[in-house]
């Protein structure tokens, strides 16, 4: 909310401004991609364990996004140092530090204290925790426990093709439907 008023979310067919971003990785990448389609995430803080396993399902099948002409942008409104810290910069695609939050006010991606009180949220915080190498950073200080995800597929021009907004902490596209969302919007 803004001033009392609803926050007017992104909509599929606004345009997204062109924009070099700079990602742990070190080389610039660019959305949007003029030469195909970006998937933008919006995760929540780096040591989340909901978001880390979503993660490692989608480095899992990276090549396959990849080859569906894809590229992926990950952005988290943790410090680099945060995000290093639990080996975001080893990820085979583009994550982005954001701890000011600028690209998550831009896209109106909020936080909610209902984040973590959806059955659902819980059902993936208990998966994820179970998967965990380590339950080291799901409590870290300083980092913003209550934020939601979104997802937002961008065409090469700019254009929003198709967006989510979460609803709970773990509320975000499976690979299956983001592999879907490119069979419907082709390169």
């Amino acid at each position: 909310m803004e001033g009392g008023r609803p926050i007017r979310q992104l909509a599929v067919g606004d345009l997204v401004t062109a924009r070099s971003l700079t990602p742990l990785q070190g080389e610039m990448t660019r959305l949007p991609d003029p030469a195909g389609l970006v998937h933008l995430q919006f995760r929540r803080y780096a040591g989340c364990p909901i978001c880390n396993l979503h993660l490692r399902q989608t480095t899992q099948r990276h090549a396959e996004i990849a080859e569906s002409g894809v590229t992926q942008i990950v952005v988290f409104h943790s410090t680099e140092t945060a995000l290093r810290r639990y080996g975001a910069d080893r990820f085979p695609f583009a994550v982005i530090a954001d701890p000011t939050k600028n690209l998550y006010a831009e896209f109106k991606v909020e936080a909610s204290p209902h984040a973590l009180l959806h059955p659902r949220a819980w059902l993936a915080y208990g998966r994820s925790v179970t998967a965990a190498r380590s339950l080291k950073g799901t409590a870290d200080r300083g980092e913003q426990h209550l934020g939601l995800p979104a997802d937002f597929l961008i065409g090469s021009t700019g254009l929003v093709l198709a967006r989510k907004y979460g609803r709970h902490a773990a509320d975000q596209w499976s690979v299956d439907e983001l592999l879907d969302l490119t069979r419907e919007h082709p390169v």
